[in-house]
């Protein structure tokens, strides 16, 4: 059981964080410090994220070396359905055959069936899903439970979970704050936290990405107060408004520069190599000892291609819809 898992001497790629909560590095692609997944080791055990289906088994052992059985754990909770953080869901699922998974409403389907999912990643990523993420498999569906604008998980002892809808990086993304400290599970909806340079920056992947909504649930994660931010790239982090500020600031900054871009030069490649130039000095270099190969993936995942294409639909979605506003609006105008 559990209750007797020392926190002391853990692995490597577990932190604990205090109140029992720990940090475990799935190990995304093999590369440590691109993933995150966090267990609350409380009187009904709950994980936060699985990762990829090809980190299935690091989870599963980080979760034994913390005295997390088989039937041990209560709960698997995602922010969202990207293969990043729920890819790994239908395995994780059956190493734990007694958790509940928690999802959003809008994703509960692609956990169960996951074969749309993987068709569209699969046009996406090519011949690299495989390496990066594996195939997703299908979880139960009597053992899903979706949540809407917010629901609640018990942790057992009075202490719980409450989901807050947080769209704007996908349309199916959840934070999940712990009412025992105030910890924040932010997902990808604030962006990436480097732990190496401080930094962060935005997210913004297509299909879904709008900044209305990113911006909304700026402002809803600022006015829950949390005490950390726990990143799903990378790391629990305790500057919470200074964070806040600057993952907005990067926000409308990456989104000022792909606007100009776009319209200076319409082409992808184009508008991908001018904001690349105009956003690199607003990071700090890694420093020596940072894994580089770890940094490679996730500049795959959430890098300047990724953001400005997501940001370039974003805007393309938005001057469609003002041409059908205008196309439908005649009053006033010469015939």
């Amino acid at each position: 059981m559990h209750d007797g898992a020392d926190a002391n001497g853990l692995p490597s790629g577990i932190t604990a964080l205090g109140d029992d909560v720990f940090a475990i590095d799935t190990h995304m692609a093999g590369y440590p410090g691109i993933t995150s997944s966090y267990l609350i080791r409380s009187e009904r055990p709950c994980v936060i994220e699985v990762g990829t289906a090809g980190s299935a088994e690091v989870l599963r052992d980080g979760l034994a070396a913390l005295g997390i059985g088989a039937s041990d754990l209560a709960t698997i909770a995602v922010t969202h359905i990207h293969l990043d953080h729920a890819g790994g869901t239908g395995d994780v699922a059956k190493m734990f055959p007694t958790a509940e998974i928690v999802v959003h409403e809008r994703g509960a389907r692609h956990l169960a069936d996951p074969a749309r999912l993987m068709r569209s990643a699969r046009m996406v990523w090519g011949d690299r899903l495989d390496l990066l993420f594996g195939e997703m498999r299908p979880t139960d569906a009597p053992r899903i439970r979706a949540v809407a604008e917010s629901g609640e998980i018990d942790l057992g002892g009075g202490r719980r979970l409450t989901t807050h809808y947080a769209p704007g990086h996908a349309k199916h993304h959840v934070g999940l704050v712990d009412s025992a400290n105030g910890d924040l599970y932010v997902g990808d909806a604030l962006g990436v936290y480097n732990p190496h340079t401080g930094d962060v920056r935005p997210a913004t992947p297509p299909p879904d990405f709008d900044l209305d909504a990113a911006v909304a649930s700026f402002r809803l994660f600022d006015g829950i107060a949390a005490q950390r931010l726990m990143f799903s790239h990378f790391g629990a982090v305790g500057e919470v408004e200074r964070t806040l500020t600057r993952a907005e600031e990067e926000l409308h900054a990456w989104v000022e520069a792909v606007t100009q871009a776009h319209a200076d030069a319409p082409d992808l490649d184009h508008a991908v190599a001018m904001v690349r130039d105009r956003v690199r000095d607003r990071y700090r270099p890694l420093p020596d000892d940072a894994p580089a190969e770890s940094a490679h993936v996730m500049d795959v995942l959430s890098g300047v291609e990724s953001n400005v294409s997501g940001i370039v639909h974003w805007l393309d979605r938005l001057a469609a819809d003002q041409g059908r506003g205008n196309a439908g609006d005649t009053g006033g105008s010469p015939a």
